[in-house]
Formats: C-alpha cells, sequence, structure tokens
C-alpha cells in the first residue's frame, strides 16, 4: 500500500512539474476574443497593453483599441483624453520622425525646432470601443485644439507640436477623414482656415519619459494650455457652449473688477482655482470668468493662451495678471495690492502691522448698527456686533469671532507671548487675542483698517 502512495505521489510532482516549467506566452494579440482559463496570471498581464498606470483597469475583451494624436504639448491633451467615458488610459509618448532619438532632450535641440523628420509630442489613447467610439474620440480631439495652425500651438511653435492623426489600419483612416471633412466644415461657418492635421499610419510610438506621464496630476500648481477654436460638432453644445454665449463688457468698463480666463474643456487648474478661491469669495470687487475670446473691448496686456489666467483690469485696463493657478495666499496679496494700494490697511494685512490707536476706521466702526465685520479682501464673515464691547484700548475689540472664520498662531516677537488672529479665507492679519476680556473671555483686539462692515 505504501509503494502504491508512493509511486501516486511521484506522479502528482511530475505534473506539477510539468506545469511549473511550461513556457509562458508573451505575444499580445488583438485578435482572440477568449484568455484560454488554463493561463496564469502572469499570461493574462502579458496580454494587457504596456501602460505608464499598470493599476488602471483594462477591459478584457477585443474592444479594446487605440488611436495616437498630436495636438500641441502632450499635457493638457492627455488629461482631456483620460475625461472621455470609456477611455481606458491615455499615454503620452513620441511618434510619426525618424533620424532623430525619441526623447524630449532630442526633439526640443533648436537644430530640431523645424526639422519635418522630427518627432511629435503625441497621446496614444486606449479606449474601450464598446463604449466610446472612434469618431468621438476625434471630435473631442478636433475641439480640445486649433487644427488650423500648422506646427504650432499657440507659443508652442515648432514641428514637435504639430497636429497629427496617426492610424493602425484603414478604417481608422476612413473615420479620421470622415470626422475632419465634418469639422472642417464647421470651421468654415465660423470662418477660420483650413486645417493643417496630418493623417497617416502610425509607424511606432515610443512612450515619453515617466516625468511626462499624468502631468497635469503631479503639478497641481500649473496652468493648461488652451488652444481651442471654440468650434463644436454637436449643434446644441454650441448654443449652450461658453464660447457662442453673448458677453457684455460694458460693466467692466467702470471700475474695478477680477477677470478669471477659463477653458471651455476641462482645465484642472481653473477647477483648483474655484475650489480653493473662487467657490469662497464674497468680496466687493466682482470675479468675471471669461473665455479668451470674450475679452471684445478691454485693454489686456497678459497673454491669454493659458488657463487659468487671472487678470485684474480698472476702468477697461489691465493692472496685473498672471498666467496659471493662484495658490489663495498669492491671490489675496495680488488683491491687496490692487484693492488697498500702499496703505496702512495692506501694511496691516500683509506686514502684520498694527493700526494707531483710535484711528478714522475705529471711530467709524465702534458704534455701528447690528451687522457683521467682513475680512475686507475676501468678504468672509469674521465678527459680529453681537459680541462687540468697549474695551478703551483704541482698537475693536471682539469676545469672539465668528465659527470657523479665524486661524491662531503663536506669536513670541519682540518679547511678548501672543496669540496671533488670521482670516482663514484670505490668510491677512487681523490682531491679537488676549485672556483678559469682559467675565474671564477671550478680548479680541482687532484692526479696524482691514474690515468692512455689513449690516444686518
Amino acid at each position: 500500500m505504501k509503494n502504491i502512495l508512493f509511486i501516486i505521489a511521484l506522479a502528482l510532482i511530475s505534473i506539477l512539474t510539468v506545469y511549473a516549467v511550461a513556457p509562458k506566452s508573451t505575444e499580445y494579440s488583438t485578435t482572440n476574443s477568449t484568455v484560454n482559463s488554463t493561463n496564469t496570471q502572469s499570461d493574462i498581464e502579458n496580454m494587457m497593453p504596456k501602460s505608464s498606470n499598470s493599476t488602471k483597469e483594462m477591459p478584457a475583451t477585443t474592444h479594446l483599441d487605440s488611436i495616437v494624436l498630436g495636438a500641441g504639448c502632450f499635457w493638457g491633451a492627455e488629461k482631456r483624453y483620460q475625461a472621455i467615458p470609456g477611455v481606458v488610459d491615455a499615454i503620452s509618448g513620441y511618434a510619426d520622425g525618424k533620424n532623430v532619438s525619441a526623447s524630449y532632450r532630442e526633439i526640443t535641440q533648436r537644430k530640431n525646432k523645424y526639422n519635418e523628420d522630427n518627432h511629435a509630442e503625441v497621446v496614444k489613447v486606449i479606449f474601450n470601443s464598446a463604449k466610446v467610439s472612434l469618431e468621438t474620440i476625434l471630435q473631442s480631439y478636433y475641439e480640445g485644439h486649433d487644427p488650423t495652425q500648422l506646427n504650432r500651438q499657440g507659443n508652442d511653435i515648432g514641428t514637435q507640436y504639430r497636429s497629427t492623426i496617426l492610424t493602425s489600419n484603414e478604417q481608422q483612416n476612413n473615420i479620421a477623414l470622415k470626422v475632419t471633412a465634418q469639422y472642417q466644415t464647421l470651421l468654415n461657418d465660423a470662418d477660420f482656415g483650413n486645417i493643417a492635421t496630418k493623417i497617416s499610419s502610425l509607424s511606432k510610438f515610443f512612450e515619453a519619459e515617466q516625468y511626462h506621464q499624468d502631468y497635469l496630476a503631479k503639478n497641481p500648481n500649473g496652468y493648461c494650455p488652451d488652444h481651442s477654436t471654440g468650434v463644436k460638432f454637436d449643434a446644441d453644445a454650441s448654443k449652450t457652449g461658453l464660447a457662442s454665449q453673448k458677453i457684455d463688457n460694458t460693466p467692466l468698463l467702470t471700475g474695478k473688477h477680477i477677470i478669471v480666463i477659463e477653458s471651455e474643456n476641462y482645465c484642472p487648474y481653473c477647477e483648483k482655482f474655484k475650489k480653493n478661491v473662487a467657490n469662497d469669495y464674497k468680496g466687493s470687487i466682482a470675479i468675471n470668468f471669461r473665455l479668451a475670446s470674450q475679452l471684445k473691448g478691454l485693454t489686456i496686456k497678459t497673454e491669454t493662451w493659458a488657463t487659468p489666467t487671472i487678470i485684474f483690469i480698472e476702468d477697461g485696463e489691465e493692472v496685473f495678471g498672471k498666467q496659471g493657478y493662484m495658490s489663495p495666499d498669492y491671490f489675496y496679496k495680488a488683491l491687496g495690492a490692487f484693492k488697498l494700494g500702499k496703505s496702512e490697511a495692506f501694511n496691516v494685512a500683509f506686514d502684520e502691522g498694527t493700526d494707531g490707536r483710535f484711528c478714522k476706521e475705529y471711530e467709524i466702526f465702534k458704534n455701528t448698527p447690528d451687522g457683521v465685520f467682513i475680512d475686507k479682501l475676501s468678504g468672509a464673515p469674521l465678527f459680529d456686533t453681537d459680541d462687540r464691547f468697549n474695551s478703551a484700548s483704541g482698537w475693536l475689540s471682539f469676545t469672539k469671532a465668528v465659527d470657523g472664520s479665524v486661524i491662531e498662531k503663536p506669536d513670541n516677537r519682540y518679547g511678548m507671548v501672543r496669540t496671533e488672529i488670521r482670516s482663514k479665507t484670505s490668510g491677512i492679519h487681523l490682531g491679537h487675542v488676549f485672556p483678559d476680556g469682559p467675565n474671564g473671555q477671550p478680548r479680541f483686539c482687532i484692526n479696524a483698517t482691514v474690515l468692512e462692515f455689513k449690516a444686518r
């Protein structure tokens, strides 16, 4: 009996050994419609397209397809394609060149700037054709850049920025030609020129360096280049899109205003600015959102091809502008200079100065009707008249701040132990809090010059 069991065990070991050393196929085929149930996990992984992000879900189906698109700088293009439902991955890379090394360092050499054999910056768009059509992707491609520009997109000039569609088969080529013809008709109706996009067969795609992959996600404080024409395929979208809206800039010709130039397409930096600054902003100088094509009648000096671009104007003329995302600290310091100028209020807000005792603003604010005192820049409520009291100190005094409106910071300067008070929204210096208020309560000693009053 023991001999029989021994023989069976040897047989099982032999079988397992055969499976363990069996060679694995690493060839990926787009024609197989099923995965053999005997394949190992490694076999299945080897069948997946190589991606810059291997954790992204890839459909195990022949519906997986790809196309390579060039539309200028690949950073913003990559992000736009990733936002299309049905797109599985978007990989930045190089293609359509010869006799030039496929690397960022080489294609950006001065000698290759106008080299027709230079590689183009492209994005390989991998998509599930059961969820999104190639036609839809190409429509988004054309809407996301200006295909009438030859070897450039805005200030990005050179053959590496050319508009190109690189197809894998005749069917893709035919779809590309059809969509291009449709868009040319729409461009003609909008008085644009001829499409310069080159449509050809893909020879080889070279994945770009890792630091280029998901670039906008890795660099959250930049800008998105927006060179789109504003011309849309969808007739309904063209009627409701931002580019087609009639904008009256007459109100911006008088007084001070802030303009935020945004993209009609998805721009993560625009969304971040809205989330971190604009959504909570209640200041007296209005923020106005515009596309670069909606600035008629205004005198703007800053170039407007980047989104967001924040511009401060007075009487219709630019005073200051910045391309790219503005952090709350940066925005409010710029706003402070724009609104307050070289004043005591600016000195208090940003250089931690202190109002003179019984200053003019103190005399105005010490006996107001019921209401709230707000941040002079952000408009956020800070202190309520219900909590105001006369400390006879010569500065506005309160027993508390509006809940969640201020930040307390230790301040040990000048040999004193104090607690500084700053506005949570704008970060400006407001004053200090001391433990000597009425009935054991705190005393918030606040500079009046950095406040505005809003009656209840």
